[in-house]
């Protein structure tokens, strides 16, 4: 029975304003212009010194001028949803659109900006709507649920729809109706709309990605857990929203920090081997992508395992694996869970998981390229870097389902043509799976690796860029998705993405552009060009390139070119992938090829440890050039980890707030790390924030619905931006009835 909820829930979004009223010249200004002034030249101030604000305010603005493809009818508001930083010091700022204060399903689009605040690419889903389109339906919203559900073999849940502009195709209004069950014999979670006018199902997409693996297993690694004592959980408190249970959704718990049993039939082992992968995959997005937490704002989602299917998925929510047919292993190692995880990474970047076949296997191969760039990061002598799909675990007795070099292995496509559209979304994988293949490894790549062969009225050969450049290339296309994405589309998106990362005249612009080429994709409209410089190059070397540094203590390197094609140039120095609280300085900031400078990496007492990847960048008036350095930070110093007991009740409908005093100097480490104790019988009733120092709310859990259980001790990791000494306050609030409990003591390291 579903519980009554005291509180109302409200979801929040950053509204755009997209036109800024302006005070005509001469006008008399009124009585609370100083304080307006006053206020609006404090807002300026904190933008100016937070990069992520610079390029927003950039974004904003080009759509606020229409910009481009950014123009709307008068009846047509853009509000902005999401900033995600990116490699390169760019930004991808994502914007949904309403009509006449309807949703546009399909009115998604993206401006691209830099720290700088300068705008460096634009693209829409769709045009601006027509005008006069009707926004009162005739159809009812139960006739189009009851419609929806037609889509469904099994139908076990339906939400109320909602009424929306659909942009995908022709431009009409709709109820967007969910509805879940079992469609083809497997879990299915449709969107479907249906015309409002007609009631003829318009189009729909599932949020159940399904996927296929290998049950590997890495034997004895280390996986990031949570807990105490004799209390531990197969929750990641590094790594939010990360955790491992069964069925239930819960987290598996022991009493020692010891998991599995190294049997293929064990479920706890099989959520050791999804942890780890899961880990990896986020530390490849972190220092390969530039990319923060599989959403790109820090956090990640749950796995649950013992899924009794030959299968694996994701489900809109969480990741979720079965076992091979024999039942002798879970569908757990590292390409399949990234693949899983590659569909969130789908979702949640601009533009979510659009409709179509073409949509949907470009989705299928972006799980496989995560997949691949994630075996490759972890490069573990078990299971080494192969670019197949699903190699060791023989799922139904043939071998790999999927080859990325030579798609055509597995009966798919290797070659884009009109008929992708109409082909079933993992062979429609194919041809994008070919084209990662040849931009990271080529197509006669040696050293064992298989060669790829390359379609007709391509060029006679492609030199691979390696798959970390072809990684950063393809996320730097996805930062620039919107909901109408095709193969024609991911071809310009990663030009861009090329150009933006490495220059117009760079070797990687030429063998993005060849890799498309070879797999038939045609040159598209207004794309961006490569022109190749070979008259006018330079290279760029560090010595030493690695150092270990204590916090609040600096390292140096010296940064030597050479003149290496055609005549010297000037080169701008740039460094990006430092960790928080650390800076970078060239001395001198620029030189002519054949000259040097002294890098500079300096801490602050507030660097968190560990080792990272730091990208040296020289742009020239020719051509660009990167190097990496190795930044070892060895440790933090002074007391970090405070603590409130005071027990605090908590009754139904009420809030409590615990504050903690912290004296730790610097900016705190983020993501700073909360430990709860709850004595409460119905975890789920209790909403928990964290309040810092600047005031600023942070969510660590909302209130939810489903079958009581204990609180108990759990761990939250929340990733903030603020200085570490002040007041830190746990805010908990209990939503519903029945229940009541007390806050005995919890804990911050910051």
């Amino acid at each position: 029975m579903r519980r009554r909820a005291l509180l109302a829930a409200v979801a929040c979004v950053a509204t755009v304003a997209v036109v800024a009223p302006a005070t005509p010249a001469g006008a008399k200004p009124s009585p609370g212009a100083k304080k307006e002034v006053n206020s609006s030249v404090a807002a300026a101030e904190r933008a100016a010194a937070d990069p992520s604000q610079r390029a927003a305010a950039a974004a904003d603005q080009a759509v606020a001028s229409g910009l481009d493809d950014l123009r709307l009818s008068l009846n047509e508001v853009y509000k902005r949803t999401k900033v995600t930083s990116g490699a390169g010091g760019v930004y991808s700022v994502a914007y949904e659109r309403s009509y006449k204060g309807l949703p546009v399903v399909g009115g998604d689009a993206v401006v691209i900006a830099d720290s700088s605040g300068r705008v460096r690419d634009t693209v829409a889903a769709s045009a601006a709507m027509p005008a006069g389109l009707s926004t009162t339906p005739t159809v009812t919203a139960e006739s189009a649920t009851e419609a929806a559900k037609t889509k469904l073999e099994r139908v076990d849940d339906s939400a109320a729809p909602r009424l929306v502009m659909l942009a995908w195709g022709k431009p009409r209004l709709a109820w967007e109706a969910t509805v879940s069950g079992i469609a083809a014999g497997k879990p299915s979670i449709q969107h479907v709309f249906v015309d409002a006018a007609t009631g003829e199902i318009a189009d729909a997409y599932d949020d159940v990605r399904e996927g296929t693996g290998n049950g590997y297993y890495y034997g004895s690694v280390t996986i990031n857990t949570s807990g105490s004592g004799s209390s531990y959980s197969l929750t990641d408190s590094t790594r939010s929203g990360l955790r491992c249970g069964g069925q239930n959704g819960s987290a598996y718990t022991g009493t020692d920090d010891a998991w599995g049993t190294g049997s293929g039939t064990n479920l706890e082992t099989a959520c050791v081997d999804a942890l780890y992968g899961a880990q990896r995959e986020w530390d490849m997005l972190r220092d390969w992508l530039g990319r923060n937490g599989i959403n790109g704002s820090g956090g990640a989602f749950p796995i649950r395992v013992g899924l009794n299917d030959v299968n694996a998925y994701w489900n809109g929510s969480y990741t979720n694996f079965g076992h091979s047919q024999d039942n002798a292993r879970q569908a757990t190692p590292i390409d399949v869970v990234s693949h899983e995880f590659g569909h969130a990474i789908f979702q949640t970047t601009p533009g979510g998981a659009g409709s179509g076949n073409e949509n949907g296997g470009i989705n299928e191969s972006t799980g496989d390229i995560f997949g691949a760039l994630t075996e490759s990061y972890a490069n573990n002598p078990n299971d080494p870097p192969d670019y197949q799909v699903g190699e060791e675990v023989d799922l139904v007795g043939d071998g790999p389902i999927r080859y990325m070099y030579n798609p055509s292995l597995a009966g798919d496509p290797n070659c884009w043509s009109s008929s992708i559209p109409s082909t079933e979304v993992h062979a429609a994988a194919g041809p994008l799976n070919h084209w990662f293949y040849l931009l990271a490894e080529g197509s006669a790549p040696g050293g064992g690796k298989p060669n790829s062969p390359i379609c007709s009225s391509g060029p006679s050969s492609v030199t691979g860029l390696g798959i970390q450049k072809a990684g950063k290339i393809y996320m730097g296309a996805l930062q620039r998705k919107t909901s109408s994405w095709r193969y024609a589309n991911i071809r310009s998106a990663s030009l861009a993405a090329a150009v933006e990362l490495y220059g117009a005249t760079s070797t990687e612009c030429a063998t993005t552009k060849a890799a498309w080429n070879s797999i038939n994709v045609p040159a598209q409209s207004g794309e961006p060009s490569c022109t190749p410089s070979s008259s006018n190059d330079f290279s760029l070397t560090l010595s030493p390139t690695a150092g270990s540094v204590a916090p609040g203590s600096s390292t140096t390197s010296t940064v030597a070119t050479a003149t290496t094609a055609g005549s010297a140039q000037t080169v701008a120095l740039s460094a990006s992938g430092l960790p928080s609280g650390a800076s970078a300085s060239f001395s001198p900031s620029s030189v002519t090829s054949g000259s040097s400078s002294t890098l500079t990496i300096s801490t602050s007492s507030s660097t968190p440890a560990g080792t990272y990847s730091v990208s040296v960048t020289g742009t020239g008036t020719g051509a660009t050039h990167s190097v990496t350095y190795s930044l070892t930070v060895t440790g933090t110093s002074g007391t970090r980890t405070f603590t409130n007991g005071t027990d605090y009740t908590i009754n139904d409908g009420s809030t409590v707030t615990s504050p903690i005093t912290s004296t730790a100097s610097g900016n705190a480490v983020s993501p700073v790390q909360v430990s709860v104790t709850i004595s409460h019988t119905c975890a789920y009733d209790l909403g928990i924030r964290l309040r810092g120092p600047s005031g600023t709310y942070y969510t660590l859990k909302s209130s939810g619905s489903g079958s009581c259980s204990s609180f108990g001790t759990r761990t939250y990791s929340v990733a903030v931006s603020q200085v570490a000494a002040g007041q830190w306050a746990l805010e908990v609030t209990d939503n519903y009835l029945l229940d009541t409990g007390y806050l005995d003591t919890w804990t911050i390291t910051v």
